[in-house]
Formats: structure tokens, C-alpha cells, sequence
């Protein structure tokens, strides 16, 4: 079991669904990994999901707002930093040559949060917890178990993120090039390089386990997504595919050793 009472300051805690069908989303991911959901009433910002499983909350999910529609926002998964202090973060941010896009803001009694860009234009939020710390369940199949950015420069995003957030950048593989992002001694999350054959921005892309990823294939395309690339070793016993959502939010499964 992975269950979180507190995040370290630097640490991923939460992801979100930013989607534009969320009735849709939650008949795929309750089939996918059999999440329940909860839903809170948001003033004047419609609703807000919890995804649950057993006793813990594993993510959350929205409604795309009309503003993000009218830019062209697609359906997403975004990843939140956890941080001590988010309008210092966002100094940092700025600071280091990224961009502050919304906030910082307090999200009533739960925490404060900012949402910003790194130097390369990936996207990601940063969260201050107050009452919410985010996922109170992590690792275990059906929750998220790592965030990895796909970068134009790998240099570029090692200095940023080094200088905001502290993080320690090791090469763990060269065939492909991947770095890990650690948090002192425990992996945060990963980086590579962007293939531009995807002709996709750089982003943030969240990583779930599963325990038999030849089941969660068959699920994916029963529920209606769309595997984009199929079962790949990365390591002994270890598997990765990445998928579409049937809304077309991109994300990653991870079959293997978890952290406890």
C-alpha cells in the first residue's frame, strides 16, 4: 500500500483531469482501474471530482472551462508540485525564466495553488496544501506512481526545475537518453527527450500502475480508448504503454516494482 499523510516540499502530489466529457471519463477510468468518484460542488466554478479507491483519493478531475475550450485546450492530465509556499514558488518560477499563467490563488480552505510553464512551455501546477495534501493513496495499482517530462531541451529543464524546486537530475539510462528527477533519495519523476516524430509541445505526462498491463490493453480499447504505444520493456519485469482516453487525454501505465 502507498498511502500519503504529507508530501515533501518538491514533490508531485496530485494530477487532474482537465476533460471535456466528464460523465465519459468516469465510465472509462471506473472500468479501467475501478476508481469510484465524488463530487463536490465548486462555487462558482461548476463541479469537482474525487477519484477513489478504497479508502483514499487517487486524483481529481474537472470540466474544461469555456475560456480553456476557446484557446484550445485539449482533454489533459495536469500534475501538481507540491510546495510550502506557492507565491514564493512562483517567484522562483518566473526567476528561473518560466511563466506564472494563472494565480496564485487560495482554493478556498483545501490550499493555494498557481499553474505554470517552464522555460519550454510544458505546463504543471504547483500546490501550497492547506485541509488537502492531494492523492492520499499512491503507487498501488489504479494510482499514480510517476510524472515524466517530455522536454525540446533537456539542459534547459535541468537548470529550471533544479533552481525551483531543489530537484537532483541523474541519467539513469542512454539507450534511450532518461534522466530521474529525485527528491534526496527518492525518485519524483523522470525525463527524456521529446521524439519529435510526435509533433507534441513539451508536457508532463502521468504514470499509473497496473498489475497485468495485457488486461488493462483489453480494457482500454473495450472502454473506448486507444493505445498509442503498446506494452514496452524499460527494465527487468518492467512494462510501460502509453494510452488515449476516449476524450483524447494522454496517459501512462506502469507495470513493475513500486515504491512502498
Amino acid at each position: 500500500m502507498g498511502p500519503r499523510t504529507s508530501y515533501a516540499p518538491g514533490t508531485f502530489c496530485w494530477v487532474e483531469l482537465q476533460t471535456s466529457d466528464m460523465e465519459g471519463a468516469r465510465a472509462f477510468y471506473h472500468g479501467l482501474f475501478g476508481w469510484d468518484f465524488e463530487t463536490r460542488p465548486v462555487p462558482g466554478a461548476g463541479e469537482y471530482t474525487m477519484m477513489c479507491l478504497a479508502d483514499g483519493t487517487v486524483a481529481g478531475g474537472a470540466s474544461l472551462m469555456p475560456d480553456q475550450v476557446e484557446m484550445g485546450v485539449p482533454p489533459n492530465w495536469f500534475s501538481y508540485v507540491s510546495v510550502e509556499d506557492a507565491d514564493a514558488a512562483a517567484e522562483r518560477v518566473t526567476g528561473a525564466g518560466g511563466r506564472v499563467l494563472a494565480g496564485p490563488f487560495d482554493v478556498m480552505t483545501a490550499g493555494r495553488m498557481a499553474v505554470v510553464a517552464d522555460p519550454q512551455g510544458a505546463v504543471f501546477g504547483l500546490w501550497q496544501p492547506g485541509d488537502t495534501i492531494g492523492a492520499t493513496l499512491v503507487n498501488d495499482p489504479g494510482c499514480l506512481t510517476l510524472n515524466q517530462l517530455n522536454t525540446s531541451d533537456v539542459a534547459g529543464a535541468t537548470a529550471f526545475y533544479t533552481r525551483v524546486f531543489g530537484w537532483d537530475v541523474r541519467q539513469m539510462a542512454e539507450t534511450p537518453p532518461y534522466w530521474g528527477l529525485f527528491v534526496g533519495e527518492a525518485v519524483n519523476g523522470g525525463m527524456m527527450p521529446l521524439d519529435p516524430s510526435m509533433q507534441a509541445p513539451p508536457h508532463w505526462l502521468a504514470y499509473f500502475t497496473t498489475a497485468d498491463m495485457q488486461e488493462a490493453v483489453r480494457r482500454i480499447g473495450e472502454l473506448g480508448g486507444r493505445v498509442m504505444l503498446p506494452p514496452t520493456p524499460v527494465g527487468p519485469e518492467q512494462l510501460i504503454l502509453v494510452a488515449r482516453d476516449p476524450q483524447g487525454a494522454y496517459f501512462a501505465l506502469y507495470e513493475g516494482r513500486v515504491d512502498p
